[in-house]
């Protein structure tokens, strides 16, 4: 690492990586986009190499930005580890478990499984991290988690994955659409119906919640993108589109501009424990054989 060169640099960094757009990670960083524009082109400038593309819709890594980013990730866990380490001592807790888990995660599992990983281990703080579309996976190879409920389908390279959690599907409809208050609903039935989806998310990823190609063989109707659940349910709630979501998507996202109906037709999702293969905690153990015990 360059002389000086400071964690919080490092964190824009890997930051910038994960949203792909400047203004994104400047609103998750909670500073403003000319100073993470100018922190970015000072970075550059120093390390002599251009880390990012600019284009029209953001920003994408270089051959060069792809293995500094990659270094950034690893001293950020690093310096991470310093401070749990310290926050262990000055608490009295002995360790910390990072939880990785996507929109709802396995519903009611996550919470259970919490509270009574909480009840065994009380020295041990359980640190939650929410990921958007598909992101959880990553962030367990890239060690910003220890743990995850992982949605899939999803690439489990280098992970252990074992299935803890099925759930329906359902369709969330603006509270005025046509199809609000039916008791369920089938593929066919959508029809013409525009469908939320994502870019952020691998198309396999993408293909699935969709239903691509649907029964008859053609593709969906494409309706907006989102980058997150709240944007995904906002575009809904005003009419834009329909979505596919989890079953419990309708106990943890109430709203009384929403409507949730059963997809009757559609395969449920199935939610993964996982972890890094070279990462066998004892937490990590602990924490399995806790969901073990309560997944049906």
């Amino acid at each position: 690492m360059i002389d000086g060169m400071e964690l919080r640099v490092l964190r824009y960094l890997t930051a910038i990586a994960d949203e792909g757009n400047l203004g994104r990670a400047a609103a998750t960083l909670f500073v403003s986009q000319p100073a993470l524009s100018y922190a970015l082109r000072k970075l550059e400038s120093e390390l002599g190499v251009r880390l990012f593309d600019r284009h029209a819709g953001g920003v994408t890594p270089t051959a060069a930005g792809r293995d500094v980013i990659a270094e950034a990730r690893r001293t950020v866990r690093q310096a991470e580890r310093v401070t749990a380490a310290a926050e262990r001592h000055r608490t009295g807790r002995t360790g910390v478990l990072r939880l990785g888990f996507e929109a709802t995660g396995a519903g009611e599992l996550t919470t259970r499984a919490r509270a009574e990983f909480a009840r065994l281990h009380p020295d041990v703080r359980v640190r939650p991290k929410r990921f958007d579309w598909s992101g959880e996976a990553d962030a367990l190879r890239e060690g910003r988690v220890d743990v995850a409920f992982v949605w899939l389908p999803a690439d489990l390279t280098g992970l252990h994955a074992e299935i803890v959690h099925t759930e329906p599907r359902i369709v969330g409809c603006a509270a005025t659409h046509r199809l609000a208050g039916r008791e369920g609903v089938s593929v066919t039935e959508l029809g013409d119906e525009p469908l939320m989806w994502t870019e952020r998310a691998p198309r396999a990823w993408v293909d699935w919640w969709a239903i691509n190609p649907r029964p008859d063989g053609r593709e969906p109707r494409w309706g907006p993108t989102n980058d997150n659940v709240e944007e995904m349910l906002e575009q809904v709630a005003d009419g834009a589109a329909i979505c596919f979501a989890p079953a419990s998507m309708a106990h943890y996202y109430t709203r009384p501009d929403l409507a949730w109906i059963p997809l009757l037709d559609a395969e449920p999702l199935r939610v993964a424990l996982a972890w890094p293969e070279d990462a066998d905690t004892p937490l990590i153990r602990a924490f399995a054989d806790v969901v073990r015990s309560l997944a049906p």
